[in-house]
């Protein structure tokens, strides 16, 4: 499994970052988690826009979903001939918020380029992956998500609060790829984001192999808020960039 980081900026695009959105890549597949603002560019950087096979979106905030839109453009007008529907998984009401987001004047559907799918917690396959999702605290409904193939597994927070289901999910991965936006007495409303240390302590109790933190907001204290969660951690710990990858 190959983890390619497209945007990691938290909440809204930072002047070197798009939102979230990171390329999962095994045997060939090419998977995006999440699909924020700002993350149609750079992920040409990396891929063919026409490569991608799925997208899962951990939740409907505009930081995690809203460049499905002018991927939509991409998928209805710029190819020469169409391609097979692109699985998106997401929230219940997924199709519904895009579509308005795309054009809230349209009766049209985007069924013509995406298949819709709900996520629940439980477990299916996509592609060579076996996924896994949760619900966890934040203000609208938001999963995390648990990636594993080849022997290997990721587990991605999405956007939390502090949430014991992201510990049971991420028990045992080889890699957390973990929220963290502010320090310890940011005055932030419950069940929002992560402090670094909190994201240290999750990873703590889940025994990953590796923390990878990101989702830290422009302006924000990225080394100090890092260095929280490693003091937590006593395993490997590093803030993600874009335009990194990682082996998983």
């Amino acid at each position: 499994m190959r983890l390619t980081v497209i945007g990691c900026s938290g909440s809204m695009p930072g002047p070197g970052s798009p939102a979230s959105c990171y390329l999962l890549e095994h045997e060939g597949f090419r998977l995006l988690l999440d699909i924020g603002s700002g993350a149609i560019g750079p992920l040409q950087r990396h891929i063919a826009l026409s490569q991608v096979d799925a997208i899962l979106l951990s939740h409907l905030h505009g930081d995690h979903c809203l460049d499905i839109c002018p991927y939509v453009i991409f998928r209805r007008y710029f190819l020469a001939e169409p391609l097979p529907r692109v699985p998106v998984l997401g929230p219940r009401g997924t199709h519904g918020r895009l579509a308005a987001a795309y054009d809230p004047t349209s009766t049209e559907p985007l069924t013509d380029v995406f298949a819709f799918g709900a996520l629940e917690p439980g477990s299916r396959e996509v592609g060579p992956f076996t996924l896994q999702v949760d619900r966890v605290n934040h203000p609208v409904e938001t999963f995390a998500m648990r990636l594993s193939a080849g022997g290997r597994t990721l587990t991605y927070s999405g956007d939390t609060g502090v949430s014991d289901p992201l510990v049971r999910l991420a028990t045992g991965s080889d890699v957390l790829l973990c929220e963290a936006s502010f320090l310890d007495g940011a005055i932030v409303p419950p069940d929002l984001h992560l402090t670094g240390r909190e994201a240290g302590e999750h990873a703590t109790k889940a025994g990953v192999g590796r923390l990878l933190v990101t989702h830290i907001p422009p302006g924000g204290n990225g080394a100090a808020i890092t260095a929280a969660a490693a003091e937590a951690f006593d395993g490997p710990t590093e803030q993600v960039e874009p335009d990194q990858a990682y082996e998983i």
